[in-house]
């Protein structure tokens, strides 16, 4: 019988580990009356560099159902719902939008999943990381792998055992500095204030 196992692998052949972030994103968010206004700085650097502002309102409740994002140097605004779990692996969100430069309305669907690829060989995150009151760090993280695989014959000219030892490529995709303020006006303190 023959054997098709080819020789052992080095590690670097197994696996490949890529640190380098290509998005990184400044959020500022404050919060106020049951909202959050946030103005995210977004810088990419693959394909093409890139930098993109946002102004974001949400509010910041649990039922939370949408956002409204505008973005001053494309001169969009979207009303974004929030996502809708379908399964429990995948979401649904749509939106409606307008382009002042293309003169245009419509409106997008996206489904969405921490399972990306074909489903099975890609996981994607984010992983938070609170590093004190109001500042937090955000992670975007992707890893695809193909599992080991074993195979073997009798009697077919195949060799007995046969291993494919799998592969794992990793990469940290975005990284996000999120700087939240909680302001503590309300609508109470102007009227005393004015009464005084």
């Amino acid at each position: 019988m023959e054997s098709r196992e080819e020789g052992p692998k080095s590690w670097d052949e197994l696996y490949a580990i890529d640190l380098m972030p290509s998005e990184l994103f400044l959020k500022f968010r404050e919060q106020l009356h049951g909202f959050r206004l946030g103005l995210n700085l977004e810088f990419y650097n693959s394909p093409v560099n890139e930098c993109q502002t946002k102004f974001v309102l949400k509010p910041l409740s649990n039922e939370r159902r949408w956002k409204f994002i505008y973005e001053p140097l494309h001169h969009d605004v979207r009303l974004v719902s929030k996502k809708i779990p379908i399964t429990k692996f995948l979401n649904l969100q749509v939106g409606i939008g307008h382009s002042f430069q293309l003169r245009a309305t419509g409106w997008k669907w996206k489904l969405t999943t921490c399972l990306g690829g074909d489903g099975v060989s890609r996981i994607r995150n984010k992983t938070s990381l609170g590093l004190c009151p109001g500042v937090d760090m955000r992670f975007g993280w992707r890893a695809d792998y193909v599992l080991p695989e074993f195979t073997g014959a009798v009697g077919t000219g195949e060799a007995l055992f046969n291993m494919n030892s799998g592969r794992l490529e990793a990469s940290l995709d975005r990284i996000e500095t999120i700087l939240t303020h909680t302001s503590n006006w309300s609508p109470n303190d102007q009227v005393s204030s004015t009464s005084a």
